[in-house]
């Protein structure tokens, strides 16, 4: 009986994770669509892309949360893609938000 019910709550807590983990691995290039500062711990960017390994549910959908080092330099090199019109892509980490937005961790500009 404990057994079942230790099953049970494990199945709970992997079905109710607020972060579900699925690849890592760079997107394609693509156009900044958007790029979203915001008052909670995390920024978001909308980048189109046709290649997205992560596996979350939203493809087009990314975020970084500002506490992590090195976020300011990202959202510096996103925002001057954004000015510029350069292509950019990011490198995802495989975790997913309850959003279904990918995490990252580095990101390439080209012109």
């Amino acid at each position: 009986m404990q057994r079942k019910v230790l099953t049970i709550i494990g199945a709970c807590t992997l079905f109710f994770s607020p972060y579900v983990h699925a690849n890592a691995g760079w997107t394609d290039y693509g156009t900044v669509a958007e790029l979203v500062p915001t008052a909670r711990h995390y920024y978001e960017l909308r980048l189109p892309v046709k290649e997205n390994p992560s596996g979350c549910k939203n493809k087009t959908w990314f975020y970084q949360d500002y506490g992590t080092p090195g976020s300011d330099k990202m959202f510096n090199t996103i925002l001057e893609g954004v000015k510029s019109g350069f292509r950019i892509r990011v490198y995802v980490t495989g975790k997913c938000n309850l959003h279904g937005y990918s995490e990252i961790s580095s990101v390439s500009i080209i012109p």
